[in-house]
């Protein structure tokens, strides 16, 4: 299975829309992970009507109408792999043992907040991945977006993608 991550969409305040490589990703994607932080309701409505299968959370600066539709922790098994998607995992120091204590079970961790692409494996064998924002780089050299795909459980061909400036 071919997965999409993105998260920190902030539209349309950090952008006017989602940028056009993400955008053409979506066709290629079995399914499509958005760790929060959409900010407005036409985001998700395109998503989900372009995504083969959507699994998303809200953030928090996502308001009652995203927060009715989504919820804060999403949960999936894809390719014999099981994922969790959360928008905040807290500060970094000590964000593995946290994280694996708090998702027990659980293979892989998406998620957001810090708009700081982010893949590491705490000493239980649990994957972190946050794929940063492909609107708002704050701190960051690029605007991204990550891709992987799962399998015979197992999560592969994990790739960091820099989106160009705008």
């Amino acid at each position: 299975m071919r997965l999409l991550l993105m998260s920190d969409t902030h539209l349309p305040k950090r952008a006017k829309e989602l940028p056009a490589p993400l955008l053409a990703e979506l066709a290629h994607a079995d399914v499509v992970f958005h760790a929060g932080d959409w900010v407005d309701t036409a985001t998700l409505d395109l998503l989900e009507s372009r995504s083969a299968r959507l699994v998303a959370v809200y953030g928090n600066n996502d308001g009652p109408g995203l927060r009715a539709r989504l919820p804060e922790v999403a949960y999936a098994e894809l390719g014999g792999v099981r994922f969790a998607v959360v928008h905040e995992t807290g500060a970094a120091q000590g964000r593995e043992a946290r994280c694996a204590a708090r998702y027990p079970g659980i293979d892989v961790l998406v998620f957001g907040h810090s708009h700081i692409p982010w893949d590491t494996t705490a000493p239980g064998g649990l994957r972190l991945l946050n794929p940063g924002s492909p609107t708002d780089r704050r701190r960051q050299p690029h605007c991204t977006y990550m891709t992987a795909t799962a399998s015979d459980g197992r999560l592969t061909d994990v790739h960091l993608h820099r989106l160009p400036p705008r």
